[in-house]
């Protein structure tokens, strides 16, 4: 079975980032990501890498200005600056603590031609910082119930941007959450975009809480990752709603 990541934006988040690693260890994760550690410094956070011997699969680029509605800026037309600047802070903070990869927020661009073209600039920018520290940069649909406006919200865009762009560390990250909801047939998705996955994302739908209930099958999803021969990690990025480690009997049948 595919190995297992705790995604620490929404686990064991009563924790500072170090001791959310430590936890996640204890607990029994393969790996953790994050969404914003920026605050953190960046040897604390290595030095609780080390302790737990667990990688850093990711972390998200800054969002922007939350008061103003922000979400992401590299599809927002106008505001290029901010967004390489955001770029290039995550690619640094990602080198620094040895992480795998940066998923790059598009943000609410509502869509259009002239959002889409400064997003494909942006990645290609990303791409090129990425690439002297072997970073891959991920791209993720995420739903429009959670984040209406939001420029990517379907794997097919997703998978035809990575196509149009041809850059070898640009990939797709696959939440099986989002995808569900906008989407569904997730088993069919995954087994025609596996090549352009570089991450694969879980949680229980519609809720967003533990997987281990909701419309999903997981057992069956993880048996079709690991079919399709997936050596990646699958990450739990869920909504724990209590202390994280009260729910997480559903590791136990993988």
């Amino acid at each position: 079975m595919p190995k297992l990541s705790a995604n620490l934006g929404f686990l064991f988040t009563e924790y500072t980032l170090p001791d959310a690693i430590r936890a996640a260890a204890a607990a029994g994760f393969d790996a953790v990501e994050c969404h914003f550690p920026y605050d953190v410094p960046v040897d604390d956070v290595r030095a609780a890498m080390a302790q737990t011997g667990l990688p850093m699969l990711g972390l998200n680029t800054e969002r922007g200005n939350l008061a103003a509605g922000d979400f992401g800026l590299a599809a927002i037309a106008g505001r290029e600056t901010e967004a390489r600047a955001l770029i290039d802070q995550a690619v640094t903070y990602a080198a620094a603590v040895g992480a795998g990869a940066v998923h790059v927020m598009a943000g609410k661009s509502g869509g259009g031609a002239q959002a889409e073209a400064t997003f494909r600039a942006n990645l290609t920018y990303a791409c090129q910082q990425a690439a002297p520290h072997d970073l891959t940069i991920l791209i993720e649909p995420i739903n429009q119930i959670d984040a209406p406006g939001y420029h990517i919200s379907t794997i097919e865009h997703g998978a035809e941007i990575i196509d149009a762009l041809g850059l070898p560390n640009l990939k797709l990250m696959f939440d099986c959450y989002h995808t569900q909801i906008m989407q569904g047939d997730l088993t069919r998705r995954l087994t025609r975009y596996i090549s352009l996955i570089g991450h694969i994302q879980i949680a229980a739908v519609p809720d967003r809480g533990a997987p281990d209930h909701g419309e999903v099958n997981y057992p069956e999803i993880m048996r079709v990752i690991d079919d399709l021969g997936w050596t990646g990690y699958v990450g739990a990025e869920y909504r724990p709603g209590t202390k994280t480690e009260d729910t997480l009997r559903w590791m136990e049948r993988y």
